[in-house]
């Protein structure tokens, strides 16, 4: 297997990169002189993936429970040879997993027995163990996870803004399912969800370090050659139709807090986008809110002396392929002042137009900081895999951020900032709504 080199001389940057058959992807970035080693493995399953087709054998639709993702996530670490976790520990390792809307990872990072601990790694990931008696353990165990966190703020106002813009599209849905969805998972929904989306062809593993990508190709591929893997298997997701339109204009809740939390979010008009294009939308509506919310700002000026917000106060944009949405907010004294106080600002923005001195100063901001990033591994190997599965060269950011123009900037304002497809969640002070 030959290498294929990726190089973007803009970022100074080269990543190797083989395309195994019929999978994994593999990636590696040397990094000369670093102490630290980190590798991840992710597959294209995440908590959105609860319906889908398999083209085999004709087109037979599949529906799961939600949070079978982050429960496969939970029960891998737990298999015939006992908890993955001391093993790693024995090897000097520090391991950890994740699930989001859209991908499980697996990943440890290390100083020393970096061959050991990549071989664990594969090992555990392709060694699924599910029995009738863990997997009931393990709905315990979760289903009181996800009642904890029924009782965080943070938690709570980003999940029921989800709800609020979107209508049907699983988004909406806590990523570890609840308490009733957990009780229906079954160890043959397990091997059903394990033997569909951790087909290597569905995964990818990326590598950084002081390492030699020759000899991690060369133990990947052993360890491909000896699993025998069948042929690549073609999934369909099978999203339902979501509408236009947001679902309801504002939710609130009490919950034991000291202090009002607010987000608010506007929800993006595409059906499905892919590779550069949406990564072009994603990266405009990030500079746009840059050039909005950020504390240079008029704008974040004005809400922080009066007290409506705290050095807290975050906005970003989300671009997945199925789904995007602006969310901003943070905690504040009075959340429905600071919600108006914001569509005013915005409207006001809209009428006097966006700066040309704060687009470019803003992109140079960005175009900096994405440099900078690549000083932290985890941060390179982590989104360089969530871009891929995308259809995104993450290399590429600092050259798109180039080509953005600041008619592109206004019209997004216009376009997506808009009152009709935004919506406002609050956690209020128990007996304060």
């Amino acid at each position: 297997m030959n290498w294929r080199i990726k190089e973007n001389k803009t970022i100074q940057e080269e990543v190797y990169m083989a395309d195994l058959s019929p999978g994994p992807a593999l990636y590696v970035l040397p990094r000369k002189g670093f102490n630290k080693k980190y590798a991840i493995i992710s597959t294209q399953f995440g908590s959105i993936d609860n319906c889908f087709y398999l083209k085999q054998n004709g087109k037979e639709r599949i529906t799961v429970p939600d949070g079978v993702a982050h429960f496969l996530e939970h029960k891998l670490f737990d298999n015939e040879e006992g908890n993955v976790f001391d093993r790693f520990a024995e090897y000097g390792a520090s391991p950890n997993a994740f699930t989001t809307f859209t991908h499980t990872t697996y990943l440890f990072s290390c100083t020393e027995y970096f061959s050991e601990n990549l071989q664990l790694l594969l090992d555990f990931v392709q060694s699924p163990y599910f029995t009738e008696e863990s997997v009931a353990k393990e709905q315990g165990i979760i289903q009181q996870e996800i009642l904890m966190y029924q009782d965080n703020p943070d938690w709570k106002v980003f999940f029921n803004l989800l709800g609020a813009l979107y209508q049907e599209h699983p988004v909406r849905k806590d990523i570890a399912g609840n308490v009733e969805s957990i009780s229906q998972i079954t160890k043959d929904v397990l091997y059903s969800c394990y033997n569909t989306f951790y087909h290597p062809s569905n995964m990818a593993i990326f590598v950084t370090g002081d390492l030699s990508p020759g000899q991690v190709l060369q133990q990947v591929e052993e360890d491909l050659q000896r699993r025998a893997v069948t042929d690549t298997k073609e999934i369909e997701r099978c999203y339902p139709s979501e509408n236009a339109s947001i679902k309801e204009r504002k939710v609130a809740q009490e919950l034991s807090i000291s202090q009002p939390v607010i987000n608010i979010g506007f929800k993006d008009t595409y059906a499905y986008l892919r590779g550069r294009e949406l990564l072009f939308r994603d990266l405009v509506t990030e500079l746009l809110l840059e050039m909005i919310f950020s504390k240079s700002e008029p704008l974040y000026t004005r809400l922080y002396e009066e007290g409506l917000i705290d050095e807290r106060f975050n906005a970003g944009f989300v671009a997945e392929c199925s789904y995007g949405y602006t969310i901003l907010g943070g905690k504040t004294k009075d959340p429905n002042l600071l919600h108006q106080r914001i569509l005013e600002g915005i409207e006001r923005i809209k009428k006097e137009g966006l700066r040309k001195d704060s687009f470019e100063r803003h992109r140079r901001k960005m175009q900096g900081e994405f440099l900078k990033s690549f000083n932290a591994l985890e941060f390179i190997a982590n989104n360089f895999l969530a871009y891929r599965f995308r259809g995104i060269d993450f290399f590429e950011i600092v050259d798109v951020l180039e080509t953005i123009t600041f008619e592109d900037l206004e019209k997004r304002l216009h376009e997506h900032l808009t009152e009709a497809m935004h919506a406002s969640s609050i956690i209020y002070p128990v007996d304060s709504m």
